[in-house]
């Protein structure tokens, strides 16, 4: 496929420094998620040439062409751009695997959705919502949760104040959350744990702050709780991932999911974007513009 828009991802960065799951072959070109246009494709792919598509690859996704599995491959609703497309494969899979696969939130249940200005945070926010669920959005500052209230949040607590897990309690007139959204891993996860309600779930969907999370087994026990990982791949995950598809493609056409871009960068500022997001100075989906779109 012709990239005409790629999306930055924190496991972008830990491929980069050599800490991810996903070790490629150095040298090699990083980014996860991408849209563009089908220039070539073989004919049991499903795809066709000029198809619009989205999809995630393993990397080498910053970059004018692409390759891309046909079963990764999402095709891109009418009218959308390749920019807010290139945010769909990755983040809203996640949101959709972790609350409607790895567990099933119900519509009177209370969410905490940790880092909730990032990709997946915001993702999150909006699929929550849609399930009916009542979202409580942590993040970091004040820009960052009134961010993540336009996209739904109900209420939103500033995890940089020490007391934010006592507002968190308030919020739920004392009896902690049914579920927590955690991209963030570390001390964030230790400090969540207790805001647990009995037989509630700690989603573990990864590790921004760059400290794997050391979980205290007797904070799950006495509440009857369960940490679940939340992780797919196409290889084993098939049926379900399609299935997410078709639901990511109904979300969008009927505007239930709204990718929130922070910023787009040129294809030659790629450094300097990718600074931007280690540094923690993005919300929502960082793009890199590669290539103007054809129509």
């Amino acid at each position: 496929m012709r990239v005409q828009a790629a999306a930055l991802n924190f496991s972008d960065l830990l491929m980069i420094d050599d800490h991810y799951q996903v070790r490629p072959p150095r040298p090699f070109v990083p980014g996860q998620e991408i849209a563009g246009t089908v220039v070539s494709a073989t004919a049991n792919s499903g795809l066709a040439e000029g198809d619009r598509i989205a999809s995630k690859v393993e990397w080498g996704g910053f970059a004018e062409y692409a390759v891309v599995r046909g079963d990764m491959a999402m095709r891109v609703p009418g009218g959308m751009s390749a920019s807010h497309a290139a945010a769909l494969p990755v983040v809203y899979t996640t949101a959709l695997v972790a609350m409607t696969e790895s567990t099933m939130i119900a519509a009177d249940e209370t969410v905490l959705v940790l880092a909730a200005a990032g990709g997946v945070g915001l993702a999150t926010v909006e699929i929550a919502k849609h399930l009916g669920a009542r979202v409580i959005a942590a993040a970091g500052g004040a820009q960052k949760c009134a961010i993540a209230r336009a996209r739904g949040a109900d209420e939103t607590v500033d995890y940089r104040d020490n007391g934010w897990g006592d507002q968190v309690k308030a919020l739920s007139n004392g009896r902690g959350v049914d579920v927590i959204v955690d991209p963030v891993g570390g001390e964030v996860t230790k400090q969540a744990l207790r805001l647990l309600d009995w037989g509630g779930r700690l989603l573990i969907v990864g590790f921004s702050s760059g400290q794997i999370s050391q979980i205290p087994a007797n904070r799950l026990l006495l509440r009857r709780a369960s940490a679940i990982g939340v992780y797919w791949n196409h290889d084993r995950d098939g049926p379900m991932l399609a299935r997410i598809a078709r639901q990511i493609f109904d979300l969008s056409a009927g505007s239930v999911i709204r990718p929130h871009i922070g910023a787009t960068f040129a294809f030659e500022d790629l450094p300097v974007a990718l600074a931007a997001l280690r540094a923690r100075e993005t919300t929502g989906k960082t793009i890199l513009s590669i290539s103007k779109e054809t129509t």
